[in-house]
């Protein structure tokens, strides 16, 4: 088991190493530093001299790969590469574009407002969708069933910028029971959390229902099921203790894909309701074209990603003794 771990922990590194050449590419040979500059300038852009003090004082008046100008493992340091990109592998996100202010700083600021919408979302969410999944296979073809499926097929047909609005309009409009938007930290902070962890959670339970429901009824058929019923054990514990067992495998696939979207969809909540978190702080650099900003996101989120993939690894040693046994 420790040598499929490593393994699987091993292959994270090359993909990471792709990952930042890939965005580095996309930053730097399509959109060349001299874009940059031009696009945040703006009227200034057309002074030669604006545009140069500008790439220096953000270190894109470097070569890119190689500084044939200097010497020793300057060659390699002193490039635009290594300081923009590589030096991300070691925590070093480097400075906004637009303000000069410390990514890194800004990152650990705002990664605690993140988790706390984020973390409740993802529990709730599955605890909602595995209950109701549950629920429903036990009542398969019945009106519950039916009904469940209707109301399934109706929230992931409507936008989650919808449940927002609609969101902010009754319970913080007319009922007033929490803020329109805002955040606070300490106590203070469930009243502004709870109207976007429950839209967040209503806009994931549509498609999680139905996906669990189809993953409990490929398992609810099968002989070990049957055998179970015929010892004369309860539904419930039927249902809890082997049904969802052994549909914990494809569960599992589920969850890094989960924990991106969430990832993306959290831009739009915290955008709406002004939560200083990071989904925030990506959409305010996409809007101002804080290139640097996006970056250190972009490799972020594929950080957050493979490690999620990672964790699946585990708990596939864990729930799958044909794992443990390779």
């Amino acid at each position: 088991m420790t040598a499929y771990l490593l393994r699987r922990i091993l292959y994270v590194i090359p993909t990471l190493i792709g990952v930042n050449i890939l965005v580095f590419l996309l930053f730097f040979l399509v959109n060349t530093p001299d874009d940059m500059a031009r696009q945040a300038l703006g009227d200034k852009a057309a002074n030669p001299e604006q545009v140069q003090r500008w790439q220096e004082a953000r270190g894109y008046d470097r070569p890119r790969f190689l500084n044939t100008a200097a010497t020793g493992l300057a060659v390699l340091s002193d490039t635009i590469f290594w300081q923009k990109s590589a030096a991300m592998f070691w925590g070093n996100f480097g400075r906004s574009d637009m303000t000069l202010e410390p990514i890194g700083a800004e990152i650990r600021r705002r990664i605690a407002p993140s988790l706390c919408i984020t973390l409740p979302i993802f529990a709730g969410s599955m605890l909602v969708n595995i209950l109701v999944a549950m629920l429903v296979t036990a009542r398969r073809g019945d009106r519950i069933d039916l009904g469940v499926q209707l109301i399934c097929v109706l929230t992931m047909s409507i936008s989650t910028l919808i449940y927002i609005i609609a969101g902010q309009f009754l319970f913080a409009k007319i009922l007033r029971l929490v803020p329109v938007s805002g955040f606070l930290p300490g106590r203070d902070m469930l009243k502004f959390l709870a109207l976007p962890v429950v839209v967040g959670i209503i806009g994931n339970i549509g498609g999680g229902i139905r996906l669990y429901r189809t993953l409990f009824l490929e398992e609810i058929n099968r002989d070990y099921v049957r055998t179970a019923r015929a010892k004369g054990l309860p539904e419930s514990r039927v249902l809890f203790l082997h049904v969802l067992k052994n549909a914990l495998i494809p569960i599992l696939t589920n969850v890094p894909i989960q924990l991106l979207m969430l990832i993306m969809g959290n831009m739009l909540l915290e955008n709406f309701f002004s939560i200083p978190g990071l989904g925030g702080y990506t959409i305010m650099a996409i809007n101002t074209q804080d290139f640097a900003v996006v970056r250190a996101m972009v490799f972020l989120g594929s950080v957050l990603y493979l490690t999620g993939l990672v964790l699946t690894d585990i708990c596939y040693a864990v729930v799958d003794p044909r794992v443990r046994l390779e």
